[in-house]
């Protein structure tokens, strides 16, 4: 037995009926109008949890209304490696917004809602003054954030001025979702993480942005603790991570279909910290999930190297969509003031900030407004001239992402 997350599409039996509906509403005539034409019709994603073994969960996947199920699966926050250097600065940008380019660009973000699912928010920090934060709280563990994860990535999305310091990408965003789907002691569950994506997606959220991985190694200890046999215990974890993987996938995937009716949301998730380059070059861990789902826009972390160029930093996973600063990263530190961390969890909330500068630029612009034309923003403007020389392509994606610098046309 366990426990196992369902994903249903609850408009699929009907679309699976439409060849025969309209093949019959032909036939008596019937060419226009709604039931003639048979438009479009949007996913109606739901989710559900329930106790069953994997024989039961099996036959549930013949079901026409289940898109996808997986076992319930641990999740952990990508931690930072270690703290950076000291976060006292002069006044000014921080040297990540200000090699994002978001300090010189004309947008702020404003009218652009996002969503940070981490370990909550410090509501009452100062870099959050004038920002309606909409929490809701799916780890059980209560509002607020006491681990401090949350709270610093959040600043680097919207964070306002502290102290003179400018920390935020996108400090012009008014409305911010704030979903604690890991718990004080950053784990979480994959359902919390599905729930809280799913509410940020339902709630308008043009951005989403997701410092977090799945815990393989803590499922199989735990598989292991309740008497499964090692090797059992690591196949049934590499089987839970398979199936979550191809929720992620289908739920993209329906994001997408239904991005068709509001526009969608920019995804944006850290690549991880598992490399080791110091250690050895070759010591190089691919992108994790749930960075690498279908659809997600991947971040790795890049460094200060000499002369001005950026290096990526050796725990950096390889194969991101897009690179950017994750070294001594200053933002908001729960209970006021300012903290440096290093992390491809850094460098996740400048590519969502630059996100919703794309969103509002091209709100301006006689264009069609949706996800995809932000991702191809956020990829045909990265720059590939900032990086030292021998910098592996797959190590740093398409470049380091960049704000839009002038209005549209």
């Amino acid at each position: 037995m366990g426990r196992f997350i369902i994903l249903r599409d609850t408009n699929a039996p009907f679309r699976s009926m439409r060849p025969r509906i309209r093949f019959g509403l032909e036939a008596l005539g019937v060419t226009d109008g709604p039931m003639g034409a048979m438009g479009d019709v949007p996913p109606s994603p739901t989710l559900e949890t329930a106790e069953m073994s994997a024989v039961e969960a099996h036959r549930l996947q013949n079901d026409p209304s289940v898109a996808a199920i997986a076992r319930d699966m641990p999740t952990r926050l990508i931690a930072p490696m270690n703290k950076g250097a000291d976060a006292a600065q002069a006044t000014g940008p921080t040297w990540g917004v200000s090699r994002v380019g978001a300090d010189t660009s004309p947008f702020d973000g404003a009218g652009i809602r996002v969503a940070v699912l981490d370990t909550g928010i410090d509501a009452d920090h100062p870099a959050f003054a004038g920002v309606t934060l909409t929490e809701k709280d799916f780890s059980g563990a209560g509002n607020g954030d006491p681990q401090g994860h949350g709270t610093h990535c959040a600043g680097t999305v919207f964070g306002r001025d502290v102290d003179g310091v400018r920390i935020g990408v996108a400090p012009g965003v008014t409305d911010a979702l704030i979903g604690k789907v890991l718990g004080d002691d950053g784990s979480g569950s994959s359902t919390m993480l599905f729930d809280g994506m799913k509410w940020a997606f339902d709630s308008g959220a043009r951005v989403m942005s997701m410092s977090l991985g799945f815990d393989f190694p803590g499922l199989s200890q735990r598989l292991v603790e309740e008497g499964f046999p090692v090797d059992l215990a690591t196949s049934i974890s590499l089987e839970a991570y398979r199936m979550n993987l191809r929720v992620f996938d289908r739920m993209m995937a329906m994001f997408d279909a239904m991005a068709a009716f509001s526009g969608g949301a920019v995804v944006v998730a850290a690549s991880g910290n598992e490399s080791k380059r110091d250690e050895d070059p070759d010591y190089e861990v691919s992108v994790s999930v749930p960075a690498v789902a279908d659809g997600i826009v991947s971040v790795g972390a890049l460094g200060e190297a000499q002369g001005g160029q950026l290096s990526v930093a050796p725990f950096s996973n390889t194969n991101p969509s897009l690179s950017a600063p994750g070294v001594d990263v200053v933002s908001a530190a729960t209970g006021g003031g300012l903290v440096s961390f290093n992390g491809t969890s850094m460098a996740t909330p400048h590519v969502a900030g630059l996100a919703a500068l794309w969103w509002q630029a091209l709100s301006q612009a006689p264009v069609p407004q949706s996800h995809h034309a932000v991702k191809a923003r956020l990829v045909t403007s990265a720059r590939t001239d900032v990086f030292t020389p021998g910098t592996d392509i797959a190590d740093r994606g398409h470049g380091l992402a960049q704000a839009p610098s002038a209005a549209l046309s």
